[in-house]
């Protein structure tokens, strides 16, 4: 079980009474979906105008309503294929606009150390989701990993709000890479037993 289904399960008791309430008020999946990323497209703009507090608070409320979407479609007993790709879609949106907020942020202070850390936080978000997607295409289970799109929310959120984006920036950076690289390999240990098992 991933960190994320930890969480998820940890945090049931709360997300499904939202859900439900949301759900009652007339609230869809959907727009949950697309509120999560107003919200952190918002976080973006104050963050590159160097608003870090509010671009924080922003994030950390943005984290639940991002989770509320999946509980409120199970709620309504209608999850879709195209719902859960929408939701994908809208995290990774959502990140990268939290990103380029601190690349406009750093550019405009002209802090390189900054701006090349976005670009390998940015890129190490990427690939953690793009070899996922790419191996769960091919049938294979690529889910481990120790800094999947949770605990990057739980990195980022609270050391924007104590203004400190750049020890961030070094953890997303660095883990996030490691996390690509670890599913990488939990592809290539997979295909290998599949061959060995088609040679039996």
């Amino acid at each position: 079980m991933s960190f994320s289904d930890l969480l998820r399960k940890w945090f049931k008791s709360v997300l499904e009474p939202l859900a439900f309430f949301f759900n009652r008020i007339g609230i869809t999946p959907n727009m949950m979906t697309y509120l999560g990323l107003l919200g952190n497209t918002l976080a973006g703009i104050f963050i590159a105008f160097g608003n870090m507090l509010v671009g924080g608070l922003l994030v950390l409320v943005m984290g639940p309503i991002d989770a509320l979407d999946g509980t409120m479609a199970r709620l309504r007993g209608e999850p879709t294929t195209f719902g859960a790709f929408v939701d994908s879609v809208s995290d990774r949106y959502s990140e990268l606009f939290i990103l380029g907020g601190l690349l406009y942020h750093f550019i405009i202070l002209n802090h390189w150390l900054g701006i090349v850390l976005v670009y390998l936080a940015a890129s190490g978000s990427v690939l953690v989701s793009y070899v996922r997607a790419r191996g769960e295409a091919l049938g294979f289970n690529p889910k481990v990993g120790i800094l999947t799109r949770a605990e990057r929310y739980l990195v980022m959120a609270p050391l924007l709000l104590i203004n400190q984006p750049i020890i961030a920036l070094w953890i997303i950076s660095i883990f996030g890479h490691i996390t690509a690289l670890q599913r990488i390999w939990q592809v290539r240990t997979q295909a290998k037993t599949i061959l060995k098992n088609k040679l039996k």
